[in-house]
């Protein structure tokens, strides 16, 4: 199974910052680790270039996000100082779930993006940590590629992706499902084609049981070609940024399902990381790693299915 590493594009930040940059680096490192007993090729991604941005993005955001020309209350929605080098990493972000979705759509099955999961980029603005929105990018580069007509965004991170729902805002080819904290980030929380808002202090059992009964519903209505899904660790009892409270085993098995959904309707997907604030950066790094090998044996698994 191949999976996209972009950790040593570094997005500097000033000391003191709330965003994990960390994790990247560490989570690399897991997958190293675990690469040659699983049978992962580790890749570093292409940039997402103008064209592909352009896809899902306004030009003048783009232009202004690659010159630097941003208007510094977009900045601050952003949460991240603005330099060159943030521009770049963005790009290796989208870059990678872009070359998921493509080697799943190629006979693959399924592939990984180490990074990626920037749902509150919208077509004209960033958001929340999210610059461009690495899964519209990678649906509409498979699209143009012709390699998938219709594609399903599983987003499953804690916050509800409003900026996916805003770029797939009536187009019938590309399907946005959200389940999330209801109260949490943003405020303003514009329709997905299908969302589940989940009360605060939700656990294992009442997540997964949500889960299963709308998976599917997502999967029947997209009638997609192909999946990108969002796997969050921030719904992680123990997120700072997170109102819900699923163990790591939950989390474990919630990506189960999704792989085991996709498997069942023969659905090619690519998986990326999106957020995750818990305290020790290394139980996010659990959560990450745990999806990473989970989704290495759905390759596995399609693999001797094809050889059968």
């Amino acid at each position: 199974m191949k999976a996209y590493y972009c950790h040593h594009f570094v997005l500097p930040l000033p000391d003191g910052h709330s965003f994990p940059m960390a994790k990247y680096a560490r989570l690399h490192e897991r997958v190293v680790a675990m690469a040659p007993a699983l049978g992962i090729e580790l890749h570093e991604p292409p940039a997402a270039s103008d064209e592909d941005l352009a896809r899902a993005h306004d030009p003048g955001y783009l232009r202004a996000m690659s010159e630097g020309s941003a208007d510094p209350a977009l900045m601050r929605r952003i949460g991240f100082p603005w330099s060159a080098a943030m521009v770049e990493r963005s790009r290796r972000s989208s870059g990678g779930t872009m070359m998921a979705l493509r080697d799943a759509l190629s006979g693959e099955g399924i592939a990984v993006n180490l990074a990626g999961g920037t749902h509150h980029a919208g077509p004209a603005r960033g958001g929340g940590y999210c610059v461009f929105n690495d899964a519209a990018v990678a649906a509409r580069y498979v699209q143009a590629q012709g390699l998938a007509a219709r594609v399903l965004v599983v987003d499953l991170d804690v916050h509800q992706g409003d900026g996916t729902a805003m770029i797939a805002a009536g187009d019938e080819t590309l399907f946005t499902f959200s389940m999330h904290s209801a109260r949490n980030y943003p405020a303003v929380k514009p329709a997905s084609d299908l969302d589940v808002a989940l009360p605060d202090g939700t656990g294992d059992d009442a997540y997964l049981d949500a889960l299963a009964a709308h998976l599917p519903q997502a999967i029947d209505r997209a009638r997609a070609d192909a999946v990108v899904y969002l796997a969050g660790a921030d719904p992680y009892v123990g997120d700072r940024l997170g109102h819900l409270a699923l163990s790591k085993a939950g989390l474990a098995e919630r990506d189960r399902q999704v792989l085991a959904a996709c498997r069942r309707h023969g659905l090619p997907l690519a998986v990326c990381m999106a957020g995750g604030y818990a305290p020790d950066v290394d139980d996010i790094v659990d959560i990450h790693a745990a999806t990473v090998k989970s989704a290495a044996g759905h390759h596995r698994a399609l693999r001797g299915a094809s050889v059968g």
